[in-house]
């Protein structure tokens, strides 16, 4: 099968590979169909790293993807070939204490797709995949939608630890790229409408009007301090960093009324952020810290299929598998108003 690999830093090569086999009866074998370009994978792409977790060339990179069932393990009794599924890549163990307290996300030997060390990617035609991991819907939803399932489950997610009171609340989400723009969906499908993006690039600014914020914010043209207020006199109840910048986390505790509420989202290059402790102490904020998604599927996949989320509309771009490095040469450079790029086999 093709496959393309990580071969250097901004370095990939398509190359070949043998096709994934069943390991197990637990096991579904899936041909992908679509896969989407990730801020993590960019990382990797352009960093060789994130955090303590560094690549070892060739890696294959990739986790959010859908495919078709082509073969099930004899235990498998939920899927069954030919099916559309979305793939969550998290794979759990399901005995350690995390798992048992209802935290597969922390699991304590979760293995993720496309993180080094752990599950090669799935930039390539096949993968194989615990059953647990994968979600039928045929019919339901087409493989784009499908694949957009995972970003869009941690913007569910994120949302759902803000525990936001009720619709007359306020929020700012900082960085309107596909993270940014899930919650944004989320919070809208939730009935907050009182939502501004604060974000520096003036067409990801357009995308979110598109979607429906409320007010926007270039933090390089204006002050997001002063800005913020003019809107919301009293500040705002919860900001989501989904950018990764210090300079956003600086801003965030500006604009978050007393009682507020921080929550992390984005991956900060150098591993770590610094905090005005006596603004977050006198204002008494909460930080809430998001990893990944936890039991978000299920309802990710309601909403688009009910059409209260329209995940298609953070899609810009199209490639084919072939066209990958020049895929993530455009996500990195943030070229041609790049939002979500999509790979299509």
């Amino acid at each position: 099968m093709k496959q393309v690999a990580l071969t250097g830093i901004r370095q990939m090569q398509l190359t070949r590979a043998n096709e994934p086999t069943l390991k197990s009866g637990d096991d579904v074998k899936i041909r992908l169909s679509s896969i989407g370009v990730c801020g993590s994978d960019i990382h990797y792409y352009s960093e060789g790293k994130i955090g303590t977790q560094v690549v070892k060339y060739p890696f294959v990179v990739g986790h959010e993807c859908s495919g078709v069932v082509e073969a099930t393990g004899e235990n498998v009794k939920n899927i069954k070939p030919g099916d559309l599924v979305v793939i969550d890549p998290a794979v759990h163990c399901g005995t350690c204490d995390q798992c048992l307290a209802g935290r597969p996300h922390t699991c304590r030997n979760n293995k993720f797709l496309g993180c080094p060390g752990q599950i090669e990617g799935c930039l390539g035609e096949y993968i194989v995949m615990p059953s647990f991991t994968c979600f039928p819907v045929t019919g339901k939803m087409n493989p784009v939608q499908a694949a957009l399932i995972e970003p869009f489950s941690i913007g569910v997610y994120a949302v759902k630890l803000a525990q936001v009171a009720d619709e007359n609340s306020s929020a700012v989400i900082f960085g309107a790229g596909p993270i940014g723009l899930s919650i944004l969906l989320k919070l809208l499908a939730d009935g907050i409408s009182n939502v501004g993006m604060i974000e520096p690039l003036e067409y990801r600014l357009k995308k979110s009007k598109e979607i429906g914020a409320r007010y926007f914010i270039n933090p390089e043209k204006q002050d997001v301090e002063k800005e913020v207020q003019n809107q919301e006199e009293l500040l705002v109840d919860v900001a989501f960093e989904a950018s990764g910048e210090q300079d956003a986390v600086d801003n965030a505790l500006k604009i978050l009324k007393p009682g507020g509420k921080l929550v992390l989202v984005g991956i900060p290059p150098s591993a770590q952020y610094t905090f005005n402790m006596d603004l977050m102490r006198r204002k008494e904020l909460t930080v809430v810290n998001v990893r990944r998604q936890n039991h978000c599927v299920e309802e990710a996949i309601d909403l688009v299929v009910s059409g209260k989320a329209d995940v298609e509309k953070m899609v810009t771009h199209h490639f084919s598998l072939d066209e990958t490095p020049t895929a993530f040469d455009i996500v990195e450079g943030y070229k041609d108003g790049v939002v979500k790029a999509m790979i299509d086999l």
